[in-house]
C-alpha cells in the first residue's frame, strides 16, 4: 500500500504519533480513540501493509512500533516541495577519492623519478 494513501486519515496519522516516542500495544492504542479496539487494529494493519508500522508479537499482545524508514518517499516529498536538494549521497564522496587519488597518482608519475618536480615547472 502507498504510505500517501495510509496517511490520508487523521485516525492513522495520530496513531503514527502516539508510535514516534515508542513501541505501543494495540489496547494502549485503541484507548486513544472513541473508535473500537478492531478498527484501530484494522487501521494499524493499513499503517503496517504501508510500511509505515511494524509488529511483533509478545505471547498474546501484539506490540506495535513507528517504521521510520517507511516515512522516506513522504519525506522526499516535502523536501522537493520545500525547495530542498537531497543531502549529497556517501557514494558521491568515494567517486571523488578516487579521482582525487587518481590525479595525484598521475602528477607523480609524470614528475619522473628523482626530480621533485612536474615537467611543466622544469620547462
Amino acid at each position: 500500500m502507498d504510505p500517501f494513501i495510509a496517511l490520508a486519515d487523521p485516525v492513522r496519522r495520530d496513531l503514527l504519533r502516539a508510535l514516534a516516542p515508542g513501541p505501543a500495544r494495540v489496547v494502549d492504542l485503541a484507548a486513544r480513540h472513541p473508535i473500537s479496539r478492531p478498527a484501530v487494529s484494522k487501521h494499524l494493519r493499513v499503517l503496517t501493509e504501508a510500511g509505515l508500522v511494524t509488529v511483533e508479537d509478545r505471547g498474546r499482545e501484539r506490540h506495535y512500533a513507528l517504521a521510520r524508514p517507511g516515512l522516506a518517499p513522504v519525506r522526499a516529498l516535502l523536501d522537493e516541495l520545500a525547495g530542498r536538494r537531497p543531502p549529497i549521497p556517501e557514494s558521491a564522496f568515494d567517486a571523488l577519492d578516487l579521482e582525487v587519488r587518481r590525479t595525484v597518482h598521475d602528477r607523480r608519475a609524470d614528475a619522473g623519478p628523482g626530480t621533485g618536480r612536474s615537467q611543466e615547472e622544469s620547462a
